[in-house]
């Protein structure tokens, strides 16, 4: 798994307008910007995230995924 393929994973299941991923090939770090996380709490985003990769997560595909999951309205606080 490269950054690239999780990236293309995370981007196929959820409308992104914003994505980042980083990581070493086991542990990753995304940002993450969704109008689909609207309304939901934090552990909800990442359930909605770790839906998207499916077995990935379960056969250790990817070891660890550490999100920072915003809405549009929050991602445009955070960067101005």
């Amino acid at each position: 798994m490269n950054a690239e393929q999780l990236h293309a994973i995370i981007a196929a299941g959820l409308r992104c307008d914003h994505l980042e991923v980083d990581g070493d090939g086991r542990h990753w770090s995304a940002v993450i910007v969704s109008p689909e996380f609207e309304g939901l709490r934090a552990i909800a985003r990442h359930q909605r995230v770790y839906a998207t990769l499916g077995t990935k997560i379960q056969t250790d595909e990817v070891h660890a995924l550490s999100m920072k999951t915003y809405t549009p309205a929050e991602w445009a606080k955070q960067q101005s």
